[in-house]
């Protein structure tokens, strides 16, 4: 493969006939830059001319958001391939590493749990999350559900009895635990069952791990046979109860459906959205049901935007192999079909099909995932409805003449004035903005004044036009700075007449006054929700709202919003806080020089009360560190000699 860089980046328009010209019809790779060389977009091409050709057509011809890509375009670099499915292959990659804005990007990158065996001669059963190399033992998974393997493993608790212990507690054990007196272990940790019984039980979970149903049920029907032969009727029921929680689970999981190992792909479109539904079969048992929700931003065709969720999935993002079979809503083109069959083959090593033209069982499993999918971007639909009409109903209660586009909302979080922190959430019409959170650490403040602490927060949020072009922008213009923030329509404050009061003088000093709305939020007398007072503007402007009205369930999400992210930061400054140690915060005071200080004087509070003189007698304190740590931990009396 050779990477030719065809354009320059001048700051000219893109000159894209004579990149034309001389582009070749080869299979390969493209990648669009603009001004500031940053990435674009990747694509591919079995025909680099003919598919970079389509993007520079006549504009009546192109999507507004394809229009919107070609008109930032500065250069193009392709890279040639052998063929397609390398061309596939090298696409997914450099999706992953560059995160162009207008692909499809996948941001379900959580890890998977496993079940697994310790190596022990008494193996546990328990659930891991891996991100690592696996170690000894035995592994079953990865699994795509959380749920279904709380399921399975307490499905396997109950049935087969398997311990669930840490080594240390087995080995340290003298009578049996709770979990053996409820009938969910076997207590091996105290010999109250055989090495022979116990290793039967560890085949028969691993032969229902291994979706062997029908085997393992016939393994207990003639153990049960056989203990009631031998009039052992207490193992026989045991053996009873075990296929019964068997047929069971088999009848909640359809297990005689003829489905075998399949993968079950659905992609429906509402608008902008767009939601892929992967229904997973394993041993013709229905394992998991996962939703992939993302917004295509050139509005690609649903079997392009299908291709590529697949190609991302698989190639790229998912650590779970694909089934042997794929079942595809809607169908792709017979070419993009056999390429993506062909790299996902090459790449696990064994041969996939992909087909979408089913009938019977395999219909009806289709059809339920393209059920899935739709009623996924309706219930988003009926959420968004809901947002926009509390919305609606909050322009109404405040009588505003424009519409609220941005709600910022502020809170301070304490414990009698230690760890102060200020939080600000951010919502817009679609719900929260998390990516726009901002948490402020307070300091330089008397300890518990909610109103200095809410001045300092507002101050660094919104500082004074010109004061910090690179964080914020023009409240009247709303014009973006180098990095833009735009300028909130409303700023909620959790608090009553005093937090809005010291907003209010804030904005009136830095000339800021009318840049946005300000709304107090004060709990009512008994601190109960739906009791609030809202202080509009100013403290005299006062407005209740019924405790069912829409506008103030908006408020109360968001101030709860607001409070919990406060909390949030405030507990995680206190704690650490709280575990370390004074002399960390003083400079030139390491790891060695704290440890010779703590061993030498036995603790803190026995360093806080010594001399210059016996600090200078530690190793490594000079007259001056130790001067700096008189200070630092003894301020009222750090002049003593």
């Amino acid at each position: 493969m050779s990477l030719r860089r065809l354009a320059s980046m001048a700051s000219t328009p893109f000159e894209h006939r004579r990149f034309l010209k001389n582009l070749t019809q080869a299979p390969g790779i493209y990648q669009m830059f603009d001004q500031q060389d940053r990435i674009l977009y990747v694509g591919k091409a079995k025909n680099l001319k003919n598919r970079l050709s389509s993007y520079f057509r006549p504009a009546h011809q192109l999507h507004p958001k394809t229009q919107a890509l070609v008109a930032r375009i500065a250069n193009i670099e392709v890279t040639l391939t052998h063929n397609e499915i390398e061309a596939l292959l090298l696409e997914q990659n450099l999706i992953k590493a560059l995160k162009p804005p207008f692909n499809i990007l996948l941001r379900d990158d959580k890890s998977y749990p496993f079940l697994h065996f310790s190596h022990h001669p008494w193996p546990a059963l328990t659930v891991q999350r891996v991100r690592q190399e696996r170690g000894p033992g035995e592994w079953f998974g990865p699994y795509p559900n959380a749920a279904s393997v709380r399921d399975i493993i307490q499905l396997l608790y109950r049935t087969f009895r398997l311990r669930q212990c840490d080594d240390a507690t087995f080995h340290n054990r003298s009578r049996p635990c709770l979990q053996y007196q409820i009938q969910r272990c076997s207590a091996p940790c105290t010999g109250e069952i055989s090495a022979e019984d116990y290793q039967r039980d560890l085949h028969h979970a691993r032969l229902l791990l291994q979706g062997k149903d029908h085997e393992l049920t016939l393994s207990l029907a003639d153990r049960m046979e056989a203990a009631a032969a031998e009039l052992d009727f207490e193992s026989a029921a045991l053996f009873r109860d075990q296929i019964q929680q068997l047929r069971q689970m088999q009848q909640e999981q359809n297990v005689d459906t003829g489905l075998g190992e399949v993968d079950v792909f659905a992609l429906e479109v509402h608008g902008l959205r767009t939601c892929v539904t992967l229904l997973q079969l394993r041993q013709g048992r229905l394992l998991a049901t996962r939703h992939f929700r993302f917004k295509d931003p050139l509005e690609a065709s649903p079997a392009d935007r299908l291709q590529a969720f697949i190609a991302q999935h698989f190639l790229v993002r998912s650590p779970l192999p694909p089934a042997p079979e794929l079942l595809i809503s809607p169908a792709l083109a017979a070419e993009e079909q056999e390429a993506l069959q062909n790299s996902l083959s090459a790449h696990y090593g064994r041969k996939l099909k992909i087909t979408s033209q089913v009938r019977a069982q395999r219909a009806r499993w289709l059809d339920l995932a393209r059920a899935n999918a739709l009623e996924q971007l309706n219930s988003e639909a009926r959420q968004e409805q809901s947002q926009q009409a509390r919305f609606a109903s909050l322009e109404a209660a405040l009588k505003l003449d424009q519409p609220l586009e941005r709600i910022e909302c502020f809170d301070i979080s304490h414990s009698h004035g230690e760890a102060t922190i200020a939080s600000c959430v951010v919502f817009d019409r679609q719900g929260p903005r998390r990516q726009d959170y901002r948490r402020f650490n307070i300091h330089d403040i008397t300890p518990g004044d909610d109103y200095a602490a809410m001045a300092q927060a507002l101050a660094r949020r919104y500082p004074a036009p010109g004061d910090d072009e690179s964080t914020t922008a023009t409240p009247s213009t709303n014009k973006q700075a180098k990095s833009p923030r735009p300028w909130p329509d409303l700023l909620i404050l959790d608090g009553g007449k005093g937090q809005l009061n010291a907003a209010r003088d804030y904005f009136a000093a830095q000339g800021l006054t009318g840049a946005f709305h300000l709304l107090g939020v004060a709990k009512g007398t008994t601190r109960k929700a739906g009791l609030e007072t809202l202080y509009f503007e100013t403290p005299e402007q006062e407005l209740v709202l019924p405790s069912h009205s829409p506008a103030l369930h908006l408020i109360q999400h968001i101030r709860d919003e607001s409070h919990r992210v406060a909390i949030q930061a405030h507990r995680q400054k206190r704690d650490k806080k709280r575990t370390q140690s004074a002399l960390e915060d003083i400079p030139g005071i390491g790891p060695k020089r704290r440890q010779a200080l703590l061993r030498h004087f036995g603790g803190i509070k026995a360093i806080e009360a010594a001399s210059l003189d016996a600090l200078c007698q530690v190793e490594g304190i000079s007259r001056g560190l130790a001067e700096d740590i008189r200070a630092r931990l003894n301020p009222k009396n750090h002049s003593l000699k």
